[in-house]
């Protein structure tokens, strides 16, 4: 896969306060308390990467600005990943394995419907991770929507589900996914689900 060279946006700590709508010495205060992930510059001023920003901003449920947004979203489609699950435990344990796994992507989370929808717009991912029995949503319902909105760019869809997949995956409303994964994951069997979607995806694209 070739990687984007684009260089993703650092943040100061007084434009990560500014975006909270905190004073500077807040946003400081998060940095040295580890809750908010930084780096120290020669000069000694902290700095934020975007992606760690966005991360901050999620696991408090604030929302992320745009800006943000559109900042760690340089990659190109098929570079990106989204995973929509409202347990963040499982969805910060599949990111992590994904980006160990899969270099090159840039990944976002969304944890319900309603956020998976901005998320889908304004970053376009190559790949989305569902899980298909979200609170108060139908997950294969939003696979349909996505599948059936051009301006997506009809990404791939796994779908994590309760039951058996296999079972799952014979049904109507699967249709709109790739493939079908339970929830207590098989990570081998998913890593190379993943590489033969896209295999099929990159094939698909240059035919």
């Amino acid at each position: 896969m070739v990687k984007n060279n684009q260089k993703v946006r650092i943040f100061s700590a007084l434009e990560v306060a500014n975006i909270c709508g905190v004073v500077n010495q807040t946003a400081i205060n998060w940095i040295r308390s580890g809750y908010l992930k930084a780096f120290t510059t020669p000069g000694g001023q902290y700095r934020v990467y975007a992606e760690d920003l966005s991360a901050f901003l999620d696991k408090r449920g604030m929302r992320n600005p745009a800006e943000v947004l559109h900042d760690i979203a340089g990659a190109s489609a098929r570079e990106t990943a989204l995973i929509i699950d409202h347990d963040w435990d499982m969805n910060n344990r599949l990111k992590t394995w994904f980006q160990k796994n899969f270099s090159g992507y840039q990944v976002f989370q969304a944890l319900d419907g309603f956020d998976a929808g901005y998320r889908m717009a304004v970053s376009k991912p190559g790949i989305v991770f569902l899980n298909a029995d979200l609170p108060g949503a139908d997950g294969f319902e939003l696979a349909k929507r996505i599948k059936n909105d051009s301006g997506l760019g009809n990404p791939l869809i796994v779908a994590f589900v309760n039951d058996d997949p296999a079972e799952t995956g014979k049904s109507a409303p699967a249709f709109w996914v790739d493939a079908c994964f339970p929830r207590r994951l098989d990570l081998n069997g998913l890593r190379e689900t993943i590489g033969d979607l896209e295999k099929r995806s990159r094939l698909a694209v240059t035919a």
